[in-house]
């Protein structure tokens, strides 16, 4: 069962401004993912954050440098894609911690 993907409207910036082969290796990944999006530890494709993003989840497109943050809504077994972008240093993860506060997603 597939969940559903939602995307808060900044993410939704940030696939539109990869160039067309990034887009596809995100949208590819996020699809994949959105199979099982569950914590490893549940068996799922989702690799756990820590700390400020701890209870987010992330995908690493490694060889594309790319990365993606999000949350499960297990109430409504939707995931919440909260950023995509070129990993540079902390910068998603950054963005990520912003997001979340402005949309309150804190757990």
């Amino acid at each position: 069962m597939s969940w559903v993907i939602k995307y808060l409207p900044e993410a939704k910036k940030d696939i539109q401004s990869l160039d067309k082969s990034q887009w596809s290796l995100v949208e590819k990944a996020i699809v994949k993912v959105s199979q099982n999006p569950l914590p490893a530890s549940e068996g799922g494709y989702g690799k756990p954050l820590s700390g400020n993003l701890a209870g987010c989840l992330k995908i690493k497109l490694r060889a594309a440098g790319l990365r993606a943050v999000y949350k499960l809504e297990r109430t409504e077994t939707a995931m919440l894609v909260i950023v995509v972008g070129v990993r540079a240093d902390e910068e998603v993860y950054d963005l990520a911690e912003k997001r979340i506060r402005k949309y309150s997603l804190d757990s």
